[in-house]
Parts: C-alpha cells; sequence; structure tokens
C-alpha cells in the first residue's frame, strides 16, 4: 500500500439528489482528513448492463474491477428498498469478486427512506464476506435520510454525522489491515 491509500466509496443510488452519495462525500471527507486519497463511483456515471454470468466484460465492467482492486479500502453505501439493497449496487457487485475484495477493508453504509436498514446492512456483510473481504465493525445506517441533511447537504443531527464521519477515519486507518495476517 502506498503512504496515502486509496479509499474507493461505490453508491448504489441512482438517485439526483442521492442522500446515499451525500453521505458518502462526507464519509470520503473524513478519510481524505485522515490522509486518504479518495474516489466516489457515482453509478449513474458508469455503464454496467445488467450482469450476465456469460459476458462479465460489458460495459464499464473492466474500469471498475481494476478501480477496485487497485483500492486499499472501499465504502459500499446503498439506499434501502423493501429492506434489501439497491439492484443498481447488487449488479456492480455482481461485476466483481475476490480478485478484488480478498483481503480488502470494506465500510457499509446504508440510507433509508424509513427507519429500516438492518437487513441491508447484513446482506453487504455477507457479500462481502463471501468474496474474503473484510467488514468494519462499525458501519452506519442513516434512518430517514431525505430529512438528515439541510439544503446545504450538510447532516442536521450531529450524531449520525459523528458515525459518518468515524467511518470513514476507519477506512482510511485500516485501510493497510491484513486480515489473514492474524491466523
Amino acid at each position: 500500500m502506498s503512504e496515502s491509500p486509496l479509499v474507493v466509496a461505490i453508491s448504489g443510488s441512482l438517485r439526483e439528489t442521492s442522500t446515499t452519495c451525500l453521505a458518502l462525500e462526507h464519509a470520503l471527507s473524513a478519510a481524505e482528513t485522515a490522509g486518504a486519497t479518495t474516489e466516489l463511483v457515482d453509478l449513474r456515471e458508469w455503464e454496467l448492463p445488467l450482469f450476465d454470468p456469460d459476458d462479465r466484460d460489458r460495459g464499464d465492467a473492466g474500469a471498475l474491477r481494476a478501480l477496485i482492486a487497485d483500492a486499499d479500502a472501499v465504502v459500499l453505501g446503498t439506499p434501502v428498498y423493501h429492506g434489501m439493497v439497491s439492484s443498481a449496487l447488487k449488479n456492480a457487485l455482481d461485476y466483481l469478486g475476490r480478485d478484488e475484495f480478498r483481503d480488502t477493508t470494506v465500510g457499509l453504509l446504508a440510507t433509508a427512506g424509513g427507519g429500516s436498514y438492518g437487513p441491508a446492512l447484513e446482506h453487504l456483510r455477507t457479500g462481502v464476506r463471501t468474496v474474503h473481504g473484510w467488514t468494519l465493525p462499525h458501519e452506519v445506517g442513516i434512518r430517514n435520510a431525505s430529512d438528515a441533511f439541510d439544503d446545504d447537504g450538510a447532516f442536521v443531527d450531529a450524531d449520525i454525522e459523528a458515525r459518518v464521519r468515524t467511518l470513514g477515519r476507519m477506512v482510511a486507518a485500516n485501510a493497510a489491515t491484513e486480515p489473514k495476517a492474524a491466523v
């Protein structure tokens, strides 16, 4: 890993005014303050057709795989739809696998229109574990996300802001963690 770890966040929201993107931007800002170089993958800007296992190189799939493979840490952010991860994020993750996530530190963030985000975070943890990534124990769920930000994109609740910033700092601080080395 370089002196400045690369932290990449993937936003699973396709909404124009995405609370998921806003929250990830705050997490990445904290990661930058902690010394990381960051990049936000806004899936609205990527061509990722519906995953076809017979053609794994469609659209921007190769560029996404290369970016995530180069990342020292990843933050996955999803809006919660019917208690689950967004289809946009799930589709992007289908293009990725062990080659990209093995022993990579991964932070998790979910934004919910109501109050339930737990199942979506568990779904992400399971997926990351399956591809041999390492999820941080600190994760963030934001209830009533449409009310979580003011008109300038700042958090209105200091506790939620602190949790998101902690996620960004922890992802940067743990980017060099090698889970298999502890065995």
